[in-house]
């Protein structure tokens, strides 16, 4: 047993192995950049200024922070849109009161589904694009995103078929 492993044990009884910020629990052993990048609506770009608006180091490991500035980092993770400008957030205007919020978690599904409710229920050429499961965006739809049946010769059931074909003969 080498003179290290006591440093290890210790080390591993300081650490927080889930944070929790809002809903979600992030897990305490990565870096605190890949941690936050793990929430809905923080991406790496989000999750490094954050870390360091919060002033932490974005290669510390999360679960080893202390209980100060892990609050320090929640705070800033709740204000996030109001320290940004508004290009950088994810929900910018909203149709029903005009704010610039940044949707974290549960809370962006939920507005990513009433704003694809509404386009489809106005019927917009993006809400019909939604219903008929079609690409949206402008992508290519020649050559991909088909999602009905096979196109072209499938082998596996002519063998199938011709298998069928020759027991039937042999039956007879």
């Amino acid at each position: 047993m080498s003179a290290e492993d006591p440093d290890t044990e210790e080390e591993a009884e300081d650490i927080r192995y889930f944070v929790r910020i809002g809903k979600t629990d992030l897990d305490g052993t990565k870096t605190v950049e890949r941690s936050l990048s793990e929430m809905d609506g923080i991406g790496r770009r989000t999750a490094r200024i954050i870390a360091d608006r919060a002033g932490v180091d974005r290669m510390a490991v999360f679960g080893r922070l202390e209980e100060e500035t892990i609050e320090e980092v929640v705070s800033v993770v709740e204000s996030y849109a109001e320290e940004v400008p508004e290009w950088m957030t994810n929900h910018q205007r909203s149709f029903f009161n005009g704010e610039t919020t940044h949707e974290i978690g549960t809370e962006l599904d939920m507005t990513r589904r009433k704003d694809i409710n509404r386009m489809q229920m106005i019927d917009s050429y993006k809400g019909v694009r939604h219903k008929r499961g079609q690409k949206v965006r402008g992508q290519r739809t020649k050559s991909t995103g088909r999602s009905e049946g096979t196109i072209g010769v499938n082998i596996e059931a002519i063998k199938e078929e011709q298998a069928a074909e020759a027991a039937a003969e042999e039956d007879e």
